[in-house]
């Protein structure tokens, strides 16, 4: 694999803190990574359970580096089946318009619940004056990356803190 330098940019005490990642596992086909950061992260999203359906007009937020989380409330224009039933990464429509910079932000349902991953937006006319169309999500198999995260702990284990 290609070495890349990443980073990941996340809020302390009202600051953008950088950190550098190691990629844990990624897809270029389905867009997606799992980064491991060495920094303490006592915020962070639950996936939504993957043996419900989510059925369309279920209530949806959005974040990303454009919009923050002040978006308006929005829906699922398509429904997500259960994990049992669809085993691979999903993508999904949800109404509410994505900017660019918004990929990789999360898309959460009204319990505050992570259900998938800002990916795409489809524009109707040229960005100056974009309309947005469609804005898209990936919902990857959380079982799948569950057990990724097992393995690269068990290989990376985290530091211990040093006895004075």
């Amino acid at each position: 694999m290609e070495a890349h330098n990443v980073f990941v940019l996340y809020g302390r005490n009202g600051h953008l803190i950088p950190s550098k990642a190691r990629v844990v596992w990624r897809s270029a086909r389905e867009d997606l990574a799992l980064l491991h950061i060495p920094e303490s992260t006592p915020e962070y999203y639950h996936w939504s359970s993957p043996h419900h359906w989510l059925p369309s007009g279920t209530v949806m937020l959005q974040g990303g580096i454009a919009t923050g989380l002040k978006s308006t409330p929005g829906k699922l224009s398509t429904t997500l089946a259960p994990e049992l039933v669809f085993t691979g990464t999903r993508k999904f429509k949800i109404n509410i318009p994505l900017q660019p910079g918004d990929s990789g932000g999360p898309v959460v349902d009204a319990y505050g619940d992570l259900v998938g991953i800002n990916s795409a937006v489809e524009f109707f006319v040229p960005m100056e004056t974009a309309f947005f169309v469609d804005s898209e999500a990936s919902r990857p198999n959380t079982r799948a990356i569950a057990a990724l995260l097992k393995a690269d702990r068990a290989h990376n284990p985290a530091p211990t803190a040093s006895v004075p």
